[in-house]
C-alpha cells in the first residue's frame, strides 16, 4: 500500500476518529470523518453490542446465504442522533464475491418493527481495505440502505471480491419516534461466491462509485419546497436551483472515471416525495442520460412515505465509460404533495475496470436497457398507514387560548396549544400579526431533537408513515431544535426559533418531523 493510501486509511480508522454518515430526516448518506467526543463511538449497553452469524444455507450451485446481526443496540425515547460506529462486523471467511446485500433491523425475537415507530435512520458497511474511489479521505463505501431497504444486486459474472485480511465497518444510525426505549439488532443477508469454487473462478471483480447530490458533506441532506415546483409540479436538485448549491464551485454531484470500464448495475435512493434519480454521462459536450432509477411507491397516498422501492438496473444493463468520461446524479422530488425537508439524492453504481463489453452510451445510446425492476415488494413493516379518526380535536374549532409570544417543547410537549393536553393549554395560543411566536426546545438535555413543521388542518389523525406530512397550507419549518457537532449532525445548534410574522389571520397546525405523534397549534389575530 502506498504512503498516502496508509495515511489516509490511518486518519479514517484512528482511535481519534470515527467514521460517521450524514442523513436526512430519513435516509442513508455519504460517510466522512467525525471528530471523537460527540456521542459517535458505542457507549453504555451499545457498548455491549457485537456481530454474529444467525443462520446460513446454500441458495444455488457455488451460492450461499449467510445472515449476520448486530446488536443488541438501544434506541433511546425519541433518540434522533448518530450515535454508534465504526465498529467491526462479521464476513463471510475465506477469500469470496459478494453478489447480493439485503438488510433489516429486528427485535430480538427476530420481528422486524413499524417503520413509523422505529427505523435505520442510515446504515452503511465500509471496507477498510480500499479507498472510497469518489472520496478518497475515508475507507470504501461498498453497501447502505435505509427506511426502504434497498436490496442490492450484481450480475453475473461480476462480483464484489472480498479477501479474509479486510474488515467491514458498520456506522449507523438509530430514529426512534416513539417516546419509549427499544432494544433491537441490525441484520443484513450476504449472498457469497467462494473464490476457489468452480463459479467464483470466473467472476469479474467490481468496485462502487459513490454518486451523491452531496457527495462528501457530513449532512448530505437539502430542502425541497412546494413553491420550488414547476408547472408539472417537480424540482430537480441541484439543476433547477436558482442559486448555485455547490458556492466552492466544485460540482461534488459529479466524478471522472479514472479508468476505461463498464458499469454493471446501479441504483437510486431518495426520500419521500422523490421520484427518481438520474446518472448521466459526459463525454466532452455530448451527454447521455443512461439509468432513471425510480421511486415505486406502494403507499395509497402517494409519493409521501417510505412505503417504496427502488428501481435497479435491468439484469443486462452494461454501459462503456471511457477515462475521463464524468458520471454525474441529480435527484427529481415531487412538490405537489409536500415539502421535503432534508431530503437526499444518490446513485451507487459498480464498474469493472478494463471490461469493454458495455454499450458504448455516445453511439447506440439507443441499445441501453433502461427499464428498471424494483428491488423488493411492499413491506409489512410500511403496513400503517395513518390518519385515522384519533381523541385529538380540530385545532380549528377550539377556542381562543391565551395571548403570548413564547412557547415552550418540553416532555414531548408543545406548551401552550399541544391537541393533546385537555384542559387550557391545549387551546390555540394567540399571536397579533405582525409578532413573532417563539418555542425554545427544553428536551434538549437529553438530546432530543424536536422541529415545529406546519401541517395541513386539522393534523389531527393517528400517526403513520404518511401522516402527518409537512404540507401545511404555508411552510414553515423550525430545522431539528438541539445541539450536535458541526455539520455532522441533523441539529440546527440552537433550541429558539420563531415562527414567520407575516402569517395571514387564522389558525395553523403543526407537529414534530422528529416524532410525529406531537401535534400543536396557534391562532394569529390581526
Amino acid at each position: 500500500m502506498r504512503t498516502r493510501e496508509r495515511r489516509a486509511l490511518g486518519i479514517a480508522v484512528a482511535a481519534t476518529a470515527a467514521v460517521t454518515v450524514g442523513v436526512g430526516a430519513s435516509g442513508a448518506a455519504a460517510a466522512t470523518v467525525a471528530p471523537r467526543g460527540w456521542g459517535v463511538q458505542p457507549t453504555g449497553a451499545n457498548a455491549f453490542a457485537h456481530s454474529e452469524l444467525a443462520w446460513q444455507k446454500k441458495v444455488a450451485p457455488d451460492v450461499y446465504r449467510y445472515k449476520f446481526r448486530y446488536g443488541p443496540v438501544f434506541a433511546a425515547a425519541g433518540q434522533n442522533l448518530i450515535l454508534f460506529g465504526p465498529v467491526t462486523v462479521e464476513k463471510p471467511s475465506g477469500s469470496g464475491w459478494g453478489v447480493r446485500f439485503k438488510p433489516d433491523l429486528e427485535y430480538p425475537n427476530g420481528e422486524v418493527p413499524p417503520i413509523e415507530e422505529v427505523h435505520t435512520h442510515h446504515g452503511l458497511i465500509l471496507s477498510t481495505s480500499r479507498l472510497d474511489i469518489t472520496y478518497p479521505r475515508i475507507p470504501q463505501r461498498m453497501s447502505a440502505w435505509a427506511e426502504e431497504k434497498t436490496i442490492g444486486f450484481l450480475p453475473r459474472p461480476y462480483g464484489y471480491l472480498v479477501k479474509p485480511s479486510d474488515q467491514w465497518m458498520v456506522n449507523y444510525m438509530l430514529h426512534n419516534e416513539t417516546s419509549r426505549s427499544h432494544e433491537l439488532y441490525i441484520t443484513y443477508e450476504v449472498d457469497w461466491i467462494p473464490a476457489d469454487s468452480r463459479l467464483g473462478k470466473r467472476i469479474k471483480p467490481v468496485q462502487p462509485v459513490w454518486l451523491d447530490v452531496k457527495n462528501g458533506s457530513a449532512y448530505p441532506v437539502f430542502d425541497v419546497k412546494r413553491a420550488w415546483g414547476g408547472s408539472d409540479g417537480r424540482f430537480t436538485y441541484p439543476d433547477d436551483m436558482r442559486e448555485s448549491p455547490y458556492p466552492k464551485g466544485q460540482e461534488i454531484n459529479k466524478w471522472t472515471a479514472d479508468h476505461d470500464g463498464t458499469l454493471v448495475a446501479t441504483v437510486g435512493h431518495v426520500h419521500p416525495g422523490g421520484l427518481y434519480t438520474d446518472l448521466k454521462v459526459t463525454r466532452g459536450k455530448r451527454t447521455v442520460n443512461v439509468f432513471r432509477s425510480h421511486a415505486k411507491y406502494f403507499d395509497p397516498n402517494g409519493p409521501v412515505s417510505w412505503d417504496m422501492s427502488m428501481k435497479y438496473t435491468p439484469y443486462n444493463w452494461r454501459v462503456y465509460v471511457k477515462k475521463g468520461d464524468v458520471l454525474s446524479v441529480n435527484a427529481t422530488y415531487d412538490t405537489k404533495y409536500l415539502s421535503a425537508y432534508e431530503a437526499m439524492g444518490l446513485m451507487v453504481p459498480y464498474i469493472a475496470y478494463g471490461d469493454r463489453s458495455g454499450v458504448d452510451p455516445f453511439k447506440h445510446p439507443d441499445r441501453i436497457p433502461r427499464r428498471g425492476k424494483i428491488t423488493h415488494g411492499h413491506y409489512h413493516a410500511a403496513d400503517n398507514y395513518g390518519g385515522k379518526r384519533t381523541s385529538l380535536p380540530d385545532a380549528r374549532k377550539l377556542p381562543d387560548g391565551g395571548g403570548t409570544t413564547e412557547a415552550a417543547v418540553a416532555d414531548w410537549r408543545y406548551v401552550p396549544g399541544d391537541l393533546s393536553m385537555t384542559n387550557s393549554l391545549g387551546r390555540p395560543p394567540i399571536v397579533r400579526r405582525g409578532q413573532e411566536l417563539t418555542f425554545t426546545n427544553y428536551d434538549e438535555p437529553a438530546q432530543v431533537f424536536h422541529t415545529i413543521t406546519a401541517c395541513r388542518a386539522p393534523c389531527n389523525g393517528s400517526t403513520g408513515i404518511s401522516y402527518p406530512l409537512p404540507n401545511g397550507r404555508y411552510d414553515f419549518d423550525s430545522g431539528q431544535l438541539g445541539y450536535g457537532p458541526k455539520d455532522y449532525s441533523p441539529a440546527t445548534n440552537k433550541v429558539v426559533w420563531s415562527a414567520p410574522k407575516n402569517l395571514p389571520a387564522g389558525t395553523y397546525t403543526y407537529f414534530c418531523r422528529v416524532h410525529p405523534f406531537m401535534r400543536g397549534a396557534f391562532r394569529v389575530r390581526k
